[in-house]
């Protein structure tokens, strides 16, 4: 899909978390965009022919030994440019401005002076504004040839430009909602400094997907794995939209799904969508296969090559087919290892699979985010049941529970988890809850249950809140829901005695818990 999209601007990775809100935020105004690694070379992005490239922030100093560079050949290209904290200083200090450590640096919320509006701050008046800034270091000069366009009680050139050049630089984050009218400003690169327009929408997603999977799959048959999410559901349909009958979805049930979610699985795609659809109850199978294994990783890769064999075989019938679709997204491929992001776990649909898959991948969402995957669903007719379910793993309830998996753990979780999502439901938090589920711990507590002691599991509930997975902040739940989980869980989840509740943020911790 990837390669039929254009305008492309490239998002220019320094290390920083907010790469990926940058390409968000350019996708949010109808624009495609996508992360590289600041290696990338000039005769690499000759060869992209991109629209735009914009520049992150890092976490280091540009004035460190060893701190990451843009190829500066990339400024002679004509390309449009614009620098955004570490990548405005870099713009700076390659083209002959000057960035040093002025002993005093700008977190959070700033006062920005408007001196000049040029074209990124048109819709600013000369004046104070409210901006976002993260940095130590300082833009003391820009290079020749830019006009200074606003600045900061500590930052001389806080904006700069050079308009002929179409080279742009901001020492504060427009990315975030911290940053009022950050947004009009990031189209404003877009649409006046770069001359992009906002053609990318949910429309051209799907007519470019369908033209690229049937380009893919040709007259060949392929499959599809359904897993009860959101993500290979959307990925079978866009797929069944583009080849109808040569897609057969198999899905494959581990033992690992949440409560009822099997049932809801089979009576969407065989009676609704009417897609041939083959039911594979393989629990025992899974059971038998994960039996002491307590590694998070070793887990992952477990299930991930066992659910590949149990494809080959009820593929059947289908021995000439060719293709595996896979609901793969961008935060998985992000997050699976770049030259910039440190790989954190292998991913079901990306790392973990066995090397001898007899199947081509068709990935149809590789490149989208989980809320433009919902906005694809919604497009294409899928229930609100489907396109609103939370984010779930591959593995299922494999990867929450940690230590040892066994029917009767996953028993405990699916009822303790059914009503976490219950609760979640009924205050009507849904839609500003990212995930909302239960782990279930490989320890035990004492409690106290009537008169009698007892020695049972413990519950970890874990609530989000984020816009894409790659980073999340825990779930400020009204007492009162805590309360009615809490009470609900242990009265009616047999072998649980005691509520916790998870209050860690992405990072430093992981939204699932292996």
């Amino acid at each position: 899909m990837t390669d039929e999209v254009t305008p492309t601007v490239l998002v220019v990775d320094f290390g920083a978390q907010y790469a990926q809100l940058i390409a968000r935020r350019v996708r949010e105004a109808h624009v495609y965009s996508e992360i590289v690694p600041h290696t990338i070379t000039a005769a690499e992005v000759a060869d992209r022919a991109p629209a735009a490239i914009i520049l992150s922030g890092g976490p280091k100093s540009v004035n460190v030994e060893g701190a990451p560079r843009l190829d500066p050949a990339i400024y002679d290209l004509g390309v449009p440019v614009l620098g955004i904290c570490y990548g405005a200083q870099l713009v700076a200090l390659q083209l002959g401005g000057e960035v040093a450590g002025t002993g005093k640096g700008e977190y959070g919320r700033t006062r920005l002076e408007v001196t000049n509006p040029g074209v990124l701050l048109h819709e600013y008046p000369p004046a104070t504004h409210d901006v976002w800034m993260s940095h130590f270091d300082s833009i003391v000069a820009a290079p020749d040839g830019f006009t200074v366009t606003a600045r900061t009680a500590d930052v001389p050139a806080a904006a700069f430009e050079d308009a002929d050049r179409r080279l742009f630089a901001v020492q504060f984050h427009p990315e975030v909602h911290h940053t009022p009218q950050g947004q009009a400003i990031l189209e404003r690169f877009l649409y006046e400094g770069a001359g992009c327009s906002p053609s990318w929408t949910m429309r051209s997603i799907i007519d470019q997907s369908v033209e690229a999977i049937r380009a893919q799959i040709g007259d060949e048959k392929v499959i599809c794995g359904l897993s009860g999410g959101v993500d290979s559901a959307v990925a079978a349909a866009l797929v069944h939209k583009a080849v109808g009958a040569q897609l057969t979805c198999v899905f494959v049930d581990t033992g690992l799904m949440r409560k009822d979610e099997g049932d809801q699985v089979v009576e969407t795609f065989r009676r609704h969508q009417g897609i041939e659809l083959v039911h594979v109850r393989a629990a025992d199978r899974f059971f038998e296969r994960l039996a002491g294994v307590v590694d998070p990783e070793e887990k992952r890769k477990t299930i991930g090559e066992l659910f590949i064999r149990v494809f080959e075989e009820a593929a059947g019938g289908l021995s000439d087919a060719r293709f595996l679709v896979q609901g793969t997204l961008y935060p998985d491929v992000i997050e699976s290892g770049t030259p910039d992001a440190a790989k954190i776990k292998s991913h079901h649909n990306v790392g973990g699979l066995p090397e001898d898959m007899d199947f081509e991948l068709v990935e149809p969402l590789r490149a989208l985010f989980k809320d433009e995957v919902r906005e694809v669903g919604r497009e294409l007719g899928l229930p609100d049941e489907i396109v609103w379910r939370q984010p779930f793993p591959g593995p299922g309830l494999g990867v929450r529970i940690i230590g040892e998996v066994t029917p009767e753990r996953v028993a405990i979780l699916q009822h303790a988890d059914a009503v976490v999502r219950d609760e979640i439901k009924a205050a009507g938090l849904e839609r500003e809850i990212w995930q909302a589920f239960a782990v279930l711990p490989d320890i035990r507590s004492v409690g106290v249950m009537g008169d009698e002691r007892t020695y049972a599991y413990p519950i970890i509930v874990r609530a989000v809140t984020s816009e894409d997975a790659m980073t999340a902040d825990w779930a400020r739940l009204p007492y009162d829901v805590l309360e009615r989980i809490s009470s609900r869980v242990i009265n009616e989840v047999r072998g649980v005695n005691r509520v916790a509740y998870d209050i860690t943020s992405k990072p430093p911790g992981t939204i699932e818990w292996e």
